[in-house]
């Protein structure tokens, strides 16, 4: 997926190994929509008979069928595989689409939904296991770091328990509600809404970057990231777009409640930019909740 359009920075993008290394052919989403059309996909498809096809996204709010990018990898007899990486917590309790078992490879980071360490697992069909395990090892890694091992063991543990459940539900009733609460305050969002974690955000009919939108919410205690929104006219150093999530409120124990509080906290944040005192105010406010939510283990 074009990275302007949602897709990762790894998947492809000239800068990084993937794209120095090979031949990479995007695909993106509907102008109109910001929906991924699944036959312009499978129209590139047949077109340049990639040896692979990958799906999964790193700013696309709406769920990803899975299924029909294995069906066009079959069709040409390609590989297929589905990075989950932002997902994976949403996957595995049934909120989202599965890609297992029928793609080829599957990746996933464990932080993010998942809520474990700064790790990643690889899952594929067994006729792929021996080539994958050599890349890995002594292809590109070294020696394991048991801690984190066992901190993705411990984040396992908790991703079976029936309150993770609870938790994912959770994550998308919030984002929802933020959402919606933005879109109520004029804010404009990519796809009009969201199905999963996160929220991107366009701003291009405002009179703020995406990287100043970015700064003064930081100031604040607001953390977001800029970030390109689809057909974006500015570069990705200083784009249209902002991407935000909820798994990490949502892991503090913040409902929808809170969700509408923060949603007015970035919509005051974003009208008073050039207010200093403003802004200190809402940054007492933003303290005031983030105290009445403490991380607790």
């Amino acid at each position: 997926m074009s990275l302007a359009h949602g897709g990762h920075l790894s998947h492809g993008h000239k800068i990084t190994f993937s794209g120095k290394n090979y031949n990479i052919i995007n695909y993106g989403v509907e102008e109109e929509t910001c929906l991924i059309n699944y036959e312009k996909v499978r129209e590139i498809a047949l077109k340049e008979k990639p040896k692979l096809i990958l799906s999964g996204a790193s700013a696309y709010p709406r769920e990803i069928n899975f299924k029909k990018f294995h069906e066009i990898a079959e069709e040409i007899n390609a590989i297929s595989m589905a990075d989950i990486s932002h997902i994976a917590g949403l996957v595995i309790t049934g909120l989202h689409q599965s890609p297992l078992p029928f793609t080829d490879v599957v990746t996933t980071t464990t932080h993010k939904t998942l809520r474990g360490p700064r790790a990643a697992i690889i899952m594929c069909k067994q006729k792929f296991a021996e080539q994958i395990d050599k890349a890995v090892f002594p292809g590109m890694q070294g020696g394991p770091h048991n801690n984190t091992i066992a901190a993705m063991a411990v984040a396992f543990k908790e991703a079976m328990q029936p309150k993770f459940k609870e938790y994912a539900e959770q994550i998308i009733k919030n984002s929802k509600k933020l959402a919606q609460v933005l879109m109520d305050n004029g804010l404009k969002l990519i796809s009009n809404g969201t199905d999963n974690h996160l929220i991107l955000v366009d701003l291009s009919n405002k009179n703020i970057t995406g990287k100043i939108a970015q700064e003064i919410l930081e100031r604040c205690n607001i953390y977001v990231n800029k970030n390109m929104i689809p057909f974006d006219k500015r570069t990705p150093l200083d784009p249209s777009g902002i991407r935000l999530g909820t798994p990490s409120v949502t892991t503090r124990g913040m409902k929808e409640k809170e969700m509408e509080l923060i949603g007015n906290l970035i919509i005051d944040t974003l009208k008073s930019y050039n207010d200093g005192d403003k802004l200190n105010n809402i940054k007492e406010e933003v303290k005031k909740l983030c105290k009445e939510f403490p991380i607790n283990y």
